[in-house]
């Protein structure tokens, strides 16, 4: 086979070549340079971080025939170093745990435990995936791990090191590899390619290196694959086909319409990204990243896309954090929906149906990313109901009835009562520029007193204290309201009228009377009485005419 993958090409055969594991390195080569070696080392960290790497370039400096004592850097050059770099050195016995978990396995292996290095100074044993030994394998380990001979060294490597018995772990010197900064890898792969010859942009290195996801290993072979079907050279375009990636300004473009609830406009960009044929999970993949950047830059002010830096200015940032969790969400059951088109589109959809205002409550329109409030007026509705009638084959059928033009009243804004008590403050509750989160927290909360500018408030003893944000714009909005500064008081103890609980009870009411008409209405009656039906109460609602 005349071609070699990078990963193995460029494996590093030095310490001074490992990529970001500099906190690993240099307790090594402190270990070497001191003399203060341990009988065991315990590697553990993700996929593709160098774990047996840095175990191989380790068992080079232990039997580096360079000098009379360990070598903190191996020469390469020597008949141990090539022969462990090519894997046949008599002294150094690697083995795949996964492949060989039985106990007769780990009996074979440390038979000759007990012997010196004919011609070495230590005996290593590295054992890779250590965690896929079976528990007597541990166990005939245990022992020979504890109170090994002075020439024997065990070098483990493991991706689950939370599988590894504590018995284990307890005698070996635990080194845990960090996952690689994108920069890094960026910069890593950047060298090699520069090492092959190759061309590039330095959007095809970022690509690869967002997607290596903090593992070398991945990137070199996204590299490959990357190279391979650019036929040698790295496009952009061409990354992103491979990759199943889009632009970031198309997820720009489809925020911006969710942002302003415009859904035709979000149907018509996502319709232009289903287009591109791209990896469904990779499009919610980007609107996450694209809703992380936005909260940071909302904080830190630290984003140079004019894009990100215009959805930071007009989103609530509690929006944006319920538009992540949304997308999380929907992400983490991406892989059990049958249809990965649909999750995508349902994700969207919910960001587009969020209303954060009560259902009951007269609709008010109050958006801090809007520099518009509009009122909506109050128009005449219609009750309609749904009727359950019962069929022979013991199926419902459901009629939808006209009662009429219900009356309503115009309400208007409560005026600001001298001394104020609970029913007043509840009025007033409900006419606060609050946002959605402030107003939900502060409605579980009942009024107790109004005295020299000092609101009490109580709470339940379930609810924790809100936090100084939420209170601070709890106490902005209500001395706007009164034209006072207002100071703030929470006790705690059982809450009875609090204005989420009125709104449930004059819904609950509202409900009751609604249904208490319909039964007044000649043709329902005559539809309930025909058929032995019943009025479920959750299809009463309120329609325009």
């Amino acid at each position: 086979m005349s071609y070699q993958v990078l990963a193995r090409k460029y494996r590093p055969s030095t310490f001074s070549e490992v990529v970001g594991q500099e906190h690993i390195l240099k307790a090594l080569e402190n270990s070497i340079k001191h003399n203060k070696l341990h009988q065991a080392y315990m590697f553990s960290g993700t996929r593709g971080v160098g774990k047996t790497t840095i175990a191989r370039v380790f068992a080079k400096c232990l039997n580096c025939q360079k000098g009379d004592m360990p070598q903190a850097e191996p020469c390469n050059e020597c008949a141990a170093c090539l022969e462990i770099k090519a894997g046949r050195h008599i002294e150094f016995l690697e083995v795949d745990a996964a492949s060989r978990t039985g106990v007769d396995d780990m009996r074979e292996l440390l038979e000759s435990v007990q012997y010196k290095p004919a011609n070495a100074r230590y005996k290593i044993y590295l054992i890779d995936e250590v965690h896929m030994l079976s528990k007597s394998s541990f166990n005939a380990l245990l022992k020979t791990l504890e109170e090994p001979p002075p020439h024997v060294m065990f070098l483990m490597a493991t991706t689950e090191v939370e599988k590894v018995p504590k018995t284990v772990l307890s005698r070996c010197l635990q080194l845990n590899l960090k996952i690689i900064p994108e920069n890094q890898i960026r910069d890593h792969a950047q060298s090699l390619l520069d090492l092959e010859g190759i061309k590039y942009d330095d959007e095809s290195l970022a690509l690869i290196a967002s997607s290596a996801q903090g593992s070398i290993r991945d990137g070199l072979t996204l590299l490959d694959q990357a190279i391979a079907h650019g036929n040698g050279v790295l496009e952009s375009d061409q990354v992103k086909a491979l990759l199943g990636t889009i632009d970031q300004s198309y997820i720009i473009e489809l925020v911006n319409h969710v942002a302003a609830s415009d859904g035709d406009g979000a149907y018509l960009a996502l319709n232009k990204i289903t287009e591109l044929n791209v990896e469904y999970e990779q499009v919610l993949k980007i609107i996450i990243s694209v809703f992380h950047k936005i909260s940071l830059h909302q904080q830190l002010q630290d984003s140079e896309d004019s894009g990100i830096q215009q959805l930071a200015d007009s989103i609530d940032p509690q929006i944006v954090q319920l538009h992540y969790e949304i997308a999380l969400n929907a992400l983490s059951k991406f892989h059990v929906h049958p249809h990965p088109k649909q999750a995508l589109e349902l994700c969207i959809l919910r960001m587009l149906a969020f209303q954060p205002i009560s259902e009951g409550v007269a609709p008010k329109i109050e958006k801090k990313n809007s520099k518009l409030v509009t009122k909506q007026p109050i128009t005449p509705k219609k009750n309609v109901v749904e009727v359950e009638i019962p069929k022979a084959e013991s199926k419902s059928k459901k009629v939808s009835v006209d009662e009429g033009s219900a009356k309503e009243s115009m309400t208007e804004e409560p005026s600001i009562p001298s001394p104020l008590d609970m029913q007043s403050w509840n009025s007033i509750f409900n006419s606060l520029n609050l946002s959605m989160f402030v107003s939900q927290v502060f409605s579980e909360f009942e009024f107790v007193s109004f005295t020299d500018h000092v609101l009490t408030l109580k709470k339940s003893d379930e609810l924790i204290n809100p936090t100084e944000g939420l209170k601070t714009e709890f106490l902005e909005a209500i001395s706007a309201q009164l034209g006072q500064k207002i100071s703030l008081i929470i006790e705690s103890g059982e809450v009875m009228a609090s204005p989420a609980a009125v709104e449930v009870e004059r819904v609950q009411n509202q409900l009751n009377q609604d249904k208490d008409a319909l039964l007044e209405n000649a043709a329902v009656k005559d539809i309930l009485d025909s058929f032995g039906g019943k009025i479920i109460d959750e299809s009463i609602k309120k329609v325009s005419p």
